[in-house]
């Protein structure tokens, strides 16, 4: 039994059904912007840190990873997703990263932030591997970073 409608119920019922899928519109909405400031408030640093006495390996070290992070990264520095800092960890204010990081030499470090607090880091320790092999070197980093910046 097929009733008629009314034009009011008609008006009604396409007013109900417009409602309806614009609040799932604008709740998916709200799950991409969330997911979009998460994604945002995400940022990555590379530290190099080394001490007072810089040998030639330690100098090769922070010119190579400089070179590789600028080279392959060159928008995520441009727009702070990525920062490169230098540290000095014989300074009495930088003596907390060696047990920040657990560190037991020179080394670059990776490190999120997610809402400026950081959420892990990772030791690049095999830079060493490569002191004798720049093209290894930069693959190395570049590999690792971005394996980095894609876990999420």
């Amino acid at each position: 039994m097929i009733r008629k409608m009314s034009v009011a119920g008609i008006t009604t019922l396409f007013i109900c059904l417009f409602m309806v899928c614009s609040s799932n519109g604008e709740e998916k909405n709200k799950e991409n912007t969330a997911n979009h400031t998460d994604e945002a408030a995400r940022t990555y640093s590379a530290y190099y840190f080394h001490g007072n006495f810089r040998c030639d390996n330690c100098k090769k070290i922070e010119e190579y990873s400089r070179e590789a992070i600028e080279k392959y990264f060159p928008e995520e520095l441009i727009t702070k997703k990525l920062t490169f800092t230098i540290i000095n960890t014989d300074l009495p204010e930088n003596n907390h990263y060696i047990e920040d990081y657990q560190l037991y030499t020179r080394s670059l470090v990776i490190t999120e932030y997610s809402k400026g607090k950081q959420v892990r880091w990772k030791n690049l320790a095999k830079v060493w591997n490569y002191l004798n092999d720049k093209d290894g070197f930069y693959e190395y980093v570049k590999s690792e970073i971005q394996n980095y910046l894609e876990q999420m």
